[in-house]
């Protein structure tokens, strides 16, 4: 009887003590992401002239919203850069459009590569290594076709770029877009996934997303280029790592990344969601464990049950405190994101919430039982450690 009893204690002090971690990268997030973001930029002085820098602009298929995303591209202010556009199919509809901006824009240098490479199993670096290889300066900004860029966001991210520090990435987050989906989606951006990103970032922890990054060239050639990479899918954290690995630095603009895709529906974000679950537990095995731990219901849960066990205090008292307490929390860290009036009122945030927070352990379920990664009209599987092997048929799978 008495070690049954001794487990239980261990049961309860474990998820007691892992919940007031979790209150902790709450806390971190909030200040952190206060200090940090939207800052306004500063201006190098003029005899430290502005690096010029290669944006590598992969896109694939049409998109409502593509042409203004990436128009932004071409006005932003930043005194030289080159935009290498990379297109696999010599028939994709995006092909038009870029064509059509450089033709408005003929002050900013772009090129188009058609065709991609084979370098390895990741679409998106076959697509971008022959840009890679003829870009022409030492910084090199990678950017996913949805995303939108402000005037200074070149600038902002230059700026964070010290002597040390050799990836300066942006946060993800979502534009203002109407609609429940496009609600959820930055419900998510700018709480959960803020929250973790914010509190890595923080104390210094790899949490880099490859949709808008500046990285060094020379430190990447050093490790054989972009092509080194090709064998995973998840190549934007194992590049963060190889620099790190080497002493580098890496650090988050202050300016969000503001994803803008014309496709917005909740089957396609969740899907999305998944299969980042997948690429994270085959790269971090104990996400297993710790991942559904850090969703606000199942901490909230175990943690009134340890403590009754502890404290014998009330569990259902407890845990609609914990919900509260946690839902008010988000409520300011999103205000913090998005830094002006939300696109959605309180009770559009609070279904959209609920929403988040109820389907978020559901769909991790849904990644640990299929493992395989479905992308575009491709299908993967993973290793541990996340090196990727395409399946066959690479349309259904």
């Amino acid at each position: 009887m008495a070690p049954m009893i001794y487990t239980l204690y261990g049961f309860a002090i474990f998820f007691f003590i892992f919940w007031c971690a979790m209150w902790l990268l709450h806390l971190i997030a909030i200040f952190y992401g206060k200090y940090r973001l939207h800052k306004k930029n500063q201006m190098i002085p003029p005899e430290e002239p502005y690096p010029g820098v290669s944006i590598i602009k992969p896109l694939m298929g049409d998109d409502p919203h593509l042409l203004s995303n990436l128009e932004t591209f071409f006005t932003m202010r930043y005194p030289i850069y080159e935009i290498l556009f990379c297109i696999e199919d010599e028939k994709d509809p995006s092909i038009e459009v870029v064509y059509n901006l450089i033709e408005k824009y003929p002050q900013v240098p772009a090129s188009v590569f058609i065709g991609g490479s084979s370098v390895g199993v990741n679409p998106k670096i076959n697509n971008m290594h022959k840009a890679y290889e003829a870009s022409s300066f030492n910084l090199i900004l990678i950017s996913d076709s949805g995303i939108r860029m402000k005037e200074d966001t070149l600038q902002d991210m230059v700026n964070h770029m010290t002597e040390k520090t050799g990836i300066v990435h942006q946060m993800p987050f979502t534009s203002d877009r109407n609609g429940f989906a496009a609600t959820l989606e930055k419900v998510y951006f700018g709480t959960a996934q803020s929250r973790m990103y914010l509190a890595a970032d923080c104390v210094r922890i790899n949490c880099h997303t490859g949709m808008s990054t500046l990285m060094r060239k020379t430190v990447l050639e050093e490790q054989g280029g972009l092509k080194t990479f090709g064998c995973y899918l998840a190549e934007d954290f194992f590049i963060a790592k190889s620099f790190m690995d080497r002493g580098w630095k890496t650090a988050i603009s202050s300016q969000p990344a503001l994803q803008n895709s014309g496709i917005c529906d909740i089957y396609s974000f969740q899907a999305r969601l998944t299969r980042w679950a997948k690429l994270r537990v085959a790269m971090l095995p104990l996400v297993i464990i710790f991942e559904p731990l850090s969703e606000c219901m199942v901490i909230g849960a175990c943690t009134g049950w340890a403590a009754s066990v502890l404290f014998k205090w009330e569990p259902l008292v407890f845990y609609l405190i914990h919900i509260l307490v946690w839902f008010l929390c988000d409520w300011v860290l999103l205000s913090i994101v998005q830094n002006s009036s939300l696109p959605f009122n309180k009770f559009d945030f609070v279904v959209g919430w609920l929403f988040r927070e109820c389907s978020g352990p559901y769909l991790f379920i849904l990644a640990v039982f299929d493992p395989s990664i479905r992308w575009r009209n491709r299908c993967f599987k993973l290793a541990w450690g996340g090196i990727a092997q395409e399946m066959k048929p690479r349309i259904k799978c």
